[in-house]
């Protein structure tokens, strides 16, 4: 074990801790709004840092990185995609679910379907964090602390032990964020991260490029552009995992949901104490998108030309850092991804609290219940979905075909059917309940189908397109049948301010731009060719 490099790794966190602390200790977390929102006062730089460290943990270190190595660069196509997609929900989607004040995104379900729909939705989102969410991101963490400081071989016990010691590790360290701090304490932890990323992702790529070139980092870019030219490739042809026709079905639908309705995304940015910070707020997680390959991909990329026959291919990443960092910088990195895994599975973890009491609990209690029992009967269910997840977590080593390929083809099930929901009710006045409801049977049930019993021909993502129009239409059509007696009409019921940013149109169609230019740099007309 790299000692030093451990030592390291222990006092960043033991920083990161001691700042988030101070910065909250005077808050008071005994009602709901502070425990599960931080009292809906996040500026733009909260906002932001905490949607991009929530959206990336250490299983996109692990599994992007991997999937360079073994494939090429098309799997950055998710990441690029997701500007897009971001800046949709800043115009259109963040202004409703602020109007109407809502702490859930289900909520706009039960104002504009009633509340069964809010309950099965919710039910829907507390199975996805508990199959797919948390587990991957303790086994994603673990994976990548044991591949850096190899704890299997320091205590001398199996690879699947290991897994199962860090990933306890893991959900122990990010359950007293969660459960003691609250809301609050997790966005300031992911500023001071945010922070470290950048500091982190220069170090790693200066001396893995140095270390690939002999000593020159020029010399290192000179190899990566020389040889193995195909794992430069981003744009996906149809036979490859992931095709870059996939960008314009399956794929932007998940992007869109998953910015615009996962609620532990959206919760970062219904906390935003106006409508403009929040608008800000995503705009910088989008710059951060735009860099985010730096050390999502590019790592992968020189693993490339350094270990040409890695038989665990997992450990791409990890083996990487542990290969070429000096042990402080090392132990900085690992602080770095471990960070970012504890942010990600921190807003999982709250939002499956906020889920469970707000939109389950505190029904069934039919208002009888106060703020402290709400926020104590939210720690419980947090304590008991930690010890769920990491009980299964350890069991992802043994799925075929790649640790990334379980988290984006199991989220499927998931999050297209309540995307296809949601986009209906936004759009329409008159579509009922009823329609809802069996718009979400049929896309879940056809869609099992397709994957697991007929062999269709078509990618997982195509399949999720074509499903989610079939749908719609299935939808629209119970809707002109049996309409509403009485069309939705939107109610205001916000507690912030809903004047929005002035000048993002300009800001935004920068990202757009930027966004496009990564595509073509990766690409046979760049340095793909």
């Amino acid at each position: 074990m790299n000692l030093t490099g451990f030592i390291c790794f222990l006092l960043f966190l033991a920083i990161v801790a001691a700042i988030a602390i101070i910065k909250t200790r005077k808050m008071r977390l005994n009602t709901t709004v502070a425990y599960f929102m931080g009292n809906r006062s996040l500026g733009f730089w909260m906002v932001g840092a905490s949607l991009f460290l929530t959206n990336l943990s250490s299983n996109q270190f692990v599994g992007e990185n991997e999937f360079v190595y073994t494939n090429d660069m098309t799997v950055m196509a998710w990441g690029m995609s997701s500007i897009l997609a971001m800046l949709l929900v800043a115009e259109f989607f963040l202004p409703i679910y602020l109007k109407m004040g809502a702490v859930t995104t289900p909520d706009f379900l039960e104002h504009r379907f009633g509340p069964g729909l809010k309950k099965i939705v919710s039910f829907i989102f507390l199975a996805n964090y508990l199959v797919t969410l948390i587990p991957t991101i303790l086994y994603g963490s673990a994976v990548a602390l044991n591949g850096i400081f190899h704890i299997d071989e320091a205590l001398g016990i199996s690879y699947f032990s290991a897994i199962w010691l860090l990933v306890v590790l893991v959900g122990v360290i990010g359950g007293c964020y969660t459960i003691l701090g609250g809301f609050k304490a997790i966005t300031v932890s992911d500023l001071v991260q945010g922070a470290g990323l950048l500091v982190g992702g220069v170090a790693l790529l200066w001396f893995s490029l140095r270390y690939l070139g002999d000593g020159s980092i020029l010399g290192g870019i000179q190899k990566i552009g020389g040889s193995k030219k195909e794992h430069l490739n981003a744009i996906g042809g149809s036979s490859d995992p992931i095709p870059f026709s996939t960008l314009f079905t399956g794929m932007f639908l998940i992007n869109l949901y998953y910015w615009g309705m996962e609620q532990y995304i959206m919760q970062q940015a219904l906390a935003a104490k106006s409508l403009s910070q929040g608008q800000k707020g995503m705009s910088l997680a989008c710059v951060g998108k735009l860099l985010a390959p730096l050390l999502l991909n590019v790592p992968g990329l020189i693993a490339v030309h350094l270990y040409p026959n890695i038989t665990n291919t997992a450990t791409v990443f990890p083996r990487l850092v542990g290969d070429v960092l000096p042990p402080v910088v090392t132990g900085f990195v690992a602080a770095i991804v471990f960070g970012a895994a504890i942010s990600t599975f921190n807003a999982g973890l709250n939002s499956s609290g906020t889920l469970f009491i707000m939109n389950l609990y505190k029904p069934w209690r039919k208002g009888n219940a106060s703020d402290r029992e709400l926020v104590k009967a939210g720690r419980i269910f947090q304590v008991s979905t930690l010890i769920l997840a990491m009980c299964f977590s350890p069991f992802i080593l043994f799925f075929e075909g790649g640790f990334y390929h379980y988290i984006q083809k199991i989220s499927s099930f998931f999050s297209v059917p309540v995307f296809t929901v949601m986009i209906v009710g936004f759009m329409t006045k008159r579509v009922p309940e009823s329609a809802a409801r069996i718009g979400l049977l049929f896309f879940i049930v056809t869609y099992t189908l397709s994957q697991f019993v007929f062999d269709v021909g078509v990618h997982y993502l195509h399949v999720s397109a074509i499903l989610f129009v079939i749908t719609v239409v299935l939808m629209l059509a119970i809707g002109k049948w049996r309409p509403m007696a009485i069309p939705y009409t939107e109610r205001n019921l916000s507690v912030v301010d809903l004047q929005p940013w002035r000048h993002r149109y300009w800001f935004f169609l920068l990202l757009i731009v930027l966004m496009a230019g990564a595509f073509i740099l990766f690409s046979k007309a760049g340095i793909a060719q």
